[in-house]
């Protein structure tokens, strides 16, 4: 952040009773607007200078953000508070919050990313520059998607990159970033499941992971010639196909988000 951008005074934030949100609501600003990420804010002893107020009232505030999500507070030699932009990473957490607060089930939101995710292939369909953007790196994924059949997690997992790629190619802004955060979402779920039945020695027979790429590939080339009414059609029966492996054993359950392997692949993304 630019320097004349940090000397704000507290007659420009608007003291009032609750200075800490006061300030808080000011940083916040800053950091939003800010195309800066994993970057320090000024130090606390020049925040308290800035904004004319209490050590006490500049730490609330800096709680008050890192409980959002947009800074993290470190410790010792390099400590300070880093800013973190928000991005569909983190909507996707506060999205399966929210699910499962609400006892959202997984029957829910698959029903909800079988209407969306193919209406983004489609997208990638009719994009003009598919052959150099959406196509090579759905290829990419297919041959390394082909070297992990039979080890289950491991397919799942790049199967699971390979809508990705798809979600990912939308052009909207608004689109993408409400479908890429259900689609982490759901893959989150499906990482649980697919770790869950590996222990159990439940997943599906190589066979099926096999017919599933077959799938990918088509998609890949429908994708390359541009046929968007095809591409919808397949990613509607491949979606509904592929759901429906965790939905027969899961489907009533309610979405996780609060457990320790599912905060941890929150965290990972």
């Amino acid at each position: 952040m630019a320097d004349d951008n940090q000397r704000t005074s507290a007659s420009r934030v608007g003291l009032t009773p609750r200075i800490a949100e006061a300030i808080a609501a000011d940083l916040r600003q800053r950091i939003l607007k800010s195309e800066l990420t994993d970057v320090p804010l000024p130090r606390q002893d020049d925040l308290v200078q800035q904004y004319g107020v209490s050590g006490p009232s500049v730490r609330e505030a800096l709680r008050i953000l890192e409980a959002e999500g947009l800074i993290t507070v470190r410790r010792g030699k390099f400590g300070g508070a880093y800013v973190h932009k928000p991005d569909w990473s983190s909507a996707a957490f506060a999205v399966a919050l929210s699910m499962q607060g609400q006892g959202v089930t997984l029957s829910d939101l698959a029903e909800s990313l079988e209407m969306l995710e193919p209406m983004c292939a489609a997208a990638c369909a009719s994009r003009a520059d598919r052959r150099e953007t959406i196509v090579p790196a759905l290829r990419e994924n297919l041959d390394d998607t082909e070297k992990v059949i039979g080890i289950g997690d491991q397919y799942s997992a790049k199967a699971r990159v390979f809508h990705e790629i798809l979600v990912g190619g939308v052009e909207n802004e608004s689109l993408r970033l409400l479908v890429r955060t259900l689609t982490a979402v759901w893959s989150i779920q499906e990482q649980t499941w697919a770790e869950n039945v590996k222990a159990a020695a439940l997943y599906p027979p190589e066979e099926d992971q096999r017919e599933s790429l077959r799938t990918h590939r088509v998609l890949a080339k429908l994708i390359d010639e541009g046929d968007v009414e095809g591409v919808r059609s397949l990613a509607e029966k491949h979606i509904r196909a592929t759901q429906q492996i965790v939905l027969d054993r899961h489907g009533d359950e309610v979405v996780d988000s609060s457990s320790l392997t599912a905060v941890q692949a929150f965290k990972s993304l």
